[in-house]
């Protein structure tokens, strides 16, 4: 019997321009609900240089992002994404991330904070402590 294929020939996979342009439209959209100044945009990016995130800003479909901005943008979709859930009022779930957190893994600090250290490690605690804390993966 004929094992099957991990990508079947006939299921198209998402190129990386089409992958880098969804990700920065829906980062750009996040970027403006959490009110986020370009600074904190382009730490949370990664640091990029800045003609490179004025260029995605403005013609993200121009974009080709390396593994690391694509990780990054995953996990801020993530994060983004476990606040909805577990604070349905919009406005509760984009103030969250700005809020003091006495959590351990905050320190007293806002998530936020944390998430601007630079580090993509920093990004992913953020999102496994908020899907922990909706019942997910911890």
């Amino acid at each position: 019997m004929p094992r099957p294929q991990a990508n079947p020939p006939n299921r198209a996979q998402p190129d990386l321009k089409a992958m880098s342009a969804a990700g920065l439209r829906a980062f750009f959209n996040i970027a403006r609900d959490w009110a986020l100044s370009t600074e904190q945009q382009i730490v949370l990016l990664g640091s990029p240089g800045r003609s490179t995130f004025f260029k995605w800003r403005a013609a993200p479909d121009k974009a080709q992002l390396g593994h690391d901005t694509l990780e990054r943008l995953s996990y801020l979709l993530g994060i983004y994404k476990a606040l909805q859930i577990l604070l349905p009022d919009p406005v509760a779930a984009d103030a969250w991330l700005k809020k003091s957190n006495a959590a351990p893994l905050f320190v007293g600090r806002s998530a936020l904070d944390r998430m601007l250290s630079g580090n993509v490690s920093d990004l992913f605690v953020v999102r496994q402590y908020l899907d922990a804390a909706r019942g997910g993966w911890a």
